[in-house]
């Protein structure tokens, strides 16, 4: 089976709280504070699983928590890290948040992408020994990890889309000039997962090529198998537009081409305009008497697209379709790598909804889980950090709701460690 969208739930580890303890010896009368702090919870990691070509892996299981971090003890011991939890992923996943659709990440370079940050450890009470407080009875409990809905989508990363109708020869082409191994049956809907396979141009060079199954008239609107897989052309640099030339199951070429790109239209009109080369194929099989070859290919010359006549049975002009194919290819535009358009933020906006205001001699406190778990993640020393904390507590209403109270310029709002006068 083929899965290539699936919504999970993704969290990582809490940080360990940190220890309140004393330090007892022997012949120490007074010893004072050694609690350790609290370990870091486990990240939520997500890796290229370079053999994988399909989400099927998260059929049956659509939650990941990591591992909390330990709690610290006394004696100075921290208490453990916890493990990553690594997720493998095909390359070419995108990460979306669940609630917006934003693109949190496109997971098509090499490097290891951290979705959720564990928390941080909470001190022990040894941090909290002034000369005027020798003894500190408290100690800061660990941050929350963090927690996200996500949508995994899959868009496979191929330089060539071969598209055009069920049983006009694309798996047998990609099976001809790469080492894939598609399904090849005299039947539609022989295909039923894109198959990607790598094309030699000679030497090191080369481009892959992917086989988009059972596109056919209203795939767009959810007809045949086309619908679901339209996405996987969505990178694709060039595309060959396979047809059945011999006409030998009563199909009109032009008819089909016309079709197709309809369909492609209406999933996305910059995809139709797409660069494509008009594959002629089952040249072996031609019988000049049931296709109008002049009609067709003035046809396909009025609409700008480059024709090639193959034979995935015979082999012919295939080795003319990956050269004019590498030469297009070193023209086009590299492929297509999403922009994040989730900002981190955007967790926290509406995240006022557990927030506590009150009034006490003469401050304003504020408090809530989600601004403890904020809070661990700005710098106060670096002006874009705090750039960045101001933001969120404005898009959260948070300077809104203060007025409300009465809150006026110049008075002391607290939160948790942080205190600053308000500002309107």
């Amino acid at each position: 089976m083929f899965i290539d969208k699936i919504q999970i739930y993704v969290k990582a580890g809490d940080g360990g709280n940190g220890a309140i303890s004393f330090r007892r010896e022997k012949y120490v009368a007074k010893g004072g504070p050694d609690g350790g702090d609290g370990g870091r919870g486990g990240n939520i990691v997500f890796r290229i699983d370079e053999g994988s070509n399909t989400l099927l892996a998260f059929r049956y299981k659509r939650k990941f928590i990591a591992g909390n971090g330990g709690n610290g003890k006394g004696a100075k011991f921290h208490g453990a890290t916890a493990e990553d939890l690594v997720i493998m992923v095909p390359r070419g996943t995108l990460i979306k948040d669940a609630n917006t659709g934003r693109i949190i990440k496109d997971l098509s370079d090499d490097n290891d992408f951290i979705c959720c940050k564990g928390g941080r450890g909470g001190w022990g009470n040894k941090h909290f020994a002034t000369p005027t407080r020798q003894v500190p009875n408290f100690a800061k409990n660990g941050t929350k990890g963090e927690e996200k809905e996500i949508i995994l989508e899959l868009k496979m990363l191929a330089d060539v889309g071969i598209i055009g109708y069920p049983s006009v020869g694309k798996s047998s082409i990609l099976a001809r000039i790469s080492s894939a191994k598609p399904k090849i049956a005299d039947y539609h809907f022989t295909t039923l997962s894109p198959n990607l396979g790598v094309v030699s141009t000679g030497g090191e060079s080369g481009f892959v090529a992917a086989d988009i199954p059972g596109l056919i008239e209203g795939a767009a609107d959810g007809a045949g198998l086309g619908h679901a897989f339209l996405r996987h052309i969505d990178r694709c640099r060039l595309l060959w537009h396979v047809v059945d030339i011999s006409c030998f199951e009563g199909r009109d070429p032009i008819e089909d081409i016309i079709k197709i790109n309809t369909e492609l239209e209406k999933y996305s009109p910059e995809l139709a305009t797409r660069k494509q080369i008009v594959v002629a194929n089952k040249t072996d099989a031609l019988d000049p008497e049931l296709v109008d070859i002049k009609a067709f290919e003035s046809y396909v010359a009025q609409n700008g697209w480059e024709l090639l006549y193959v034979s995935a049975a015979t082999g012919e002009g295939l080795d003319k379709l990956i050269q004019r194919s590498a030469e297009l290819l070193a023209e086009l535009p590299p492929m297509i790598i999403y922009d994040a358009e989730y900002e981190p933020e955007d967790a926290y906006v509406g995240g006022g909804k557990d927030t506590t205001i009150t009034y006490e001699d003469g401050v304003y406190i504020v408090e809530g889980d989600w601004l403890f778990n904020l809070m661990g993640q700005i710098n106060f020393s670096d002006n874009e950090s705090l750039n960045y904390f101001q933001r969120i507590l404005y898009r959260s209403g948070i300077f809104a709701e203060l007025e409300k109270r009465g809150c006026k310029d110049g008075d002391t709002v607290s939160i948790y460690d942080f205190e600053f006068d308000f500002v309107k």
